[in-house]
């Protein structure tokens, strides 16, 4: 038993670790990221789930950016409202509760908490290539 608790914790500091290097970093003032998940998925050879919690401070936002060109992203609002853009579709306002998805070669314009008051979160799941070193990058 002792054996099989020392493995589980062994298996959950390597995840945590590989999940901070899986690129995921803060681009914008007012912006934190913080990796909280990674497997690669046993039936997609080559590909990996990569969970992020993006939290935005009032006001916070990220500059325009991109993601991995593997990546296909579901978001999902967890408190607040963020604001978001992605391509060429209108930016609109996602409040808790609500989701929305990013194709994989999305230009995300605009992403930033809508409120000047009060905090806002959103949990972002990446399904990516597993070899894939950078999440995000900032458009120029």
């Amino acid at each position: 038993m002792l054996i099989n608790d020392i493995l589980r914790a062994a298996s959950l500091v390597a995840m945590i670790s590989l999940a901070s290097q899986a690129g995921a970093q803060t681009l914008g003032p007012g912006e934190h990221v913080k990796p909280v998940f990674q497997q690669k998925l046993p039936n997609v050879p080559g590909k990996s789930m990569i969970a992020v919690i993006v939290t935005y401070d009032p006001g916070g936002k990220s500059p325009p950016h991109h993601h991995a060109g593997s990546a296909f992203i579901y978001a999902q609002v967890l408190s607040g409202s963020i604001r978001s853009k992605v391509d060429d579709a209108p930016a609109r306002i996602y409040k808790t509760g609500e989701n929305f998805y990013e194709a994989p070669g999305s230009k995300h314009g605009i992403s930033e908490n809508a409120s000047k008051k009060v905090p806002a979160s959103l949990l972002a799941v990446f399904v990516v290539d597993t070899d894939d070193d950078k999440l995000t990058v900032p458009d120029n």
